[in-house]
């Protein structure tokens, strides 16, 4: 399991810079999506089957909206940190309209705001519920076993997902280039600020820093975090870390107004490794289009980051 993510992700890579046709690429996104929807239903069924978990579903859901926002706060933080200190977003941003860069040139924002929403994002909340349904009328504990194998393949197709959407990506690496790489920063101030909401709120709340640490460190990637700490840690674990990168996001979008008040990065920050998705177009909104190209180089190197993160988190902790 130690190894998995990294061979999975090597896989991917090597497919990725291969220049796939757009068939291709259909392909693989139509099995990647098949296993997000595998994955959610199995997260699902494990969470019905484990009566520990549905009896303290409560408790559960109130650590991880403080987990959750205790992230979202350090990382707003330090991203307003690098931004007074060592990278001025504003001074990014002039480079950027001088270089006529923006995110308009990787995603037409104003199509991508129209477009009618992704059935995905209907059906993986929707699998989650049947899957937890399935779990506690259904399926035997019997069946844990089973379980665990679905759980490993849709790691693997999931891992090696984001291995071939790195590669398909590499221009967002000429950007960097472009702009100089301190932009990195940025990614790091998430990456750490995340770090130390999970660890303090663990303090706080009393609950194992390998379950408050981890499911912060998802940044947003509730997908991949809430099926590593499932199989690693169990199912209670799993449940945070997915429950926790869910609520990141509608923490973000619910506080995006009083984000960039505080400053340009700080939605940026709140989005995370969501930035390279799900949470582009509406961070983008915000920040402008310029600055959405920062977000989207972050969410690309935090959706990276997270499978290779979460293997090394679960060794030191």
């Amino acid at each position: 399991m130690t190894w998995m993510p990294f061979l999975c992700l090597g896989a991917g890579l090597l497919l990725g810079i291969r220049q796939l046709s757009r068939d291709a690429l259909k392909i693989v996104d139509s099995i990647i999506n098949v296993a997000l929807i595998v994955l959610m239903l199995t997260i699902g069924m494990n969470i019905g089957i484990n009566d520990s978990v549905m009896l303290n579903l409560k408790t559960i859901g109130l650590n991880c909206a403080i987990i959750s926002l205790s992230a979202v706060t350090f990382s707003v933080l330090l991203v307003a940190f690098v931004e007074r200190t060592i990278l001025p977003l504003d001074v990014i941003k002039e480079k950027l309209y001088l270089e006529n860069l923006s995110i308009n040139n990787e995603v037409n924002i104003e199509k991508e705001g129209k477009k009618e929403t992704p059935a995905l994002i209907w059906i993986m909340p929707a699998s989650i519920i049947a899957g937890v349904t399935a779990g506690c009328f259904i399926i035997s504990k019997n069946h844990v076993k089973i379980l665990d194998y679905f759980l490993i393949g849709s790691l693997i197709f999931l891992y090696t997902g984001v291995g071939i959407s790195l590669g398909t990506n590499r221009k967002v690496f000429d950007y960097i280039k472009i702009l100089g790489f301190k932009v990195i920063y940025i990614s790091f101030a998430i990456f750490m600020g995340s770090l130390i909401g999970g660890l303090l709120s663990g303090y706080i709340l009393d609950i194992p820093l390998h379950i408050s640490v981890m499911s912060a460190g998802g940044m947003s990637y509730y997908s991949i975090t809430g099926a590593y700490m499932t199989q690693v840690y169990g199912i209670e674990a799993g449940t945070y870390g997915f429950v926790v990168n869910v609520m990141r996001e509608f923490f973000t979008v619910l506080l995006l107004p009083l984000l960039i008040r505080i400053s340009d990065g700080s939605p940026i920050a709140g989005g995370a490794a969501g930035n390279m998705d799900t949470m582009l177009v509406p961070v983008t909104k915000f920040v402008g289009a310029e600055l959405g190209l920062v977000a989207l180089i972050t969410g690309v190197i935090l959706t990276f980051t997270v499978p290779l993160i979460l293997p090394a988190l679960h060794g030191i902790l």
